[in-house]
């Protein structure tokens, strides 16, 4: 099957009081989204790469991969209004018989092991999503009091998220719910049992100016 990469980066960088949206901004000398993208191409040389992009940040990916000489083969797809909506425009044109993974842009530090698993995990069985164990302690917050919950019972999610084409394109027919976050709701809204493969601790999304911080400390290392 062939390999998809849908590389979805919408943010603005607001929460980190950026003057540019979050996945430009220099991670070790060269924006986030490089990195991701080098990653995946690292992983296959033969992916086809979509960066999904809002229309108004077109003209400044093209300066920046200029200022840095980034050459890595990509596509430019026009994102929506929400990730749901980014997703879903990107989704036309994509072959049933292959193995699409939608990743966050700003997760630059997904492992090639996590990767791997993820497209392996689809292949056998439709759908394969990372996520890692909870080392801390979890409560709950409801009617006004704390409970403390089995944390062995959650995972935290990450991306690729990667679906089977013609399973992520069924999934995407619905409209569109609040409630949706990931790939994973959407298709298990749609009646999909959802798959969990092992992720990475690293693989952390940059939401925050301390996660950047983090993820340079991690890079380096």
């Amino acid at each position: 099957m062939d390999k998809i990469a849908l590389i979805v980066a919408g943010g603005a960088g607001t929460r980190m009081n950026a003057s540019m949206p979050k996945q430009f901004l220099l991670l070790d000398h060269s924006p986030v989204l490089m990195h991701t993208l080098k990653i995946f191409r690292e992983y296959d040389r033969n992916i086809r790469l979509i960066l999904v992009l809002p229309d108004d940040q077109f003209a400044a990916w093209d300066e920046l991969c200029r200022e840095y000489k980034f050459n890595i083969a990509h596509e430019l797809g026009s994102g929506g209004k929400t990730r749901f909506h980014s997703v879903k425009k990107n989704l036309r044109g994509i072959p049933d018989d292959s193995l699409v993974g939608v990743h966050d842009g700003v997760r630059p530090l997904v492992s090639l092991q996590t990767i791997d698993r993820c497209y392996n995990g689809a292949m056998e069985r439709g759908n394969a999503v990372p996520c890692i164990e909870i080392p801390e302690t979890l409560r709950l917050i409801e009617d006004n009091r704390t409970i403390q919950v089995d944390r062995s019972r959650y995972r935290l999610v990450q991306t690729p998220q990667v679906f089977r084409g013609d399973i992520l394109k069924s999934a995407y027919l619905q409209d569109f719910q609040e409630s949706f976050t990931d790939d994973a709701g959407v298709a298990e809204s749609a009646g999909y049992t959802i798959h969990l493969v092992e992720g990475n601790p690293e693989n952390i999304k940059i939401t925050y100016r301390n996660d950047l911080i983090i993820a340079t400390a991690l890079l380096r290392s």
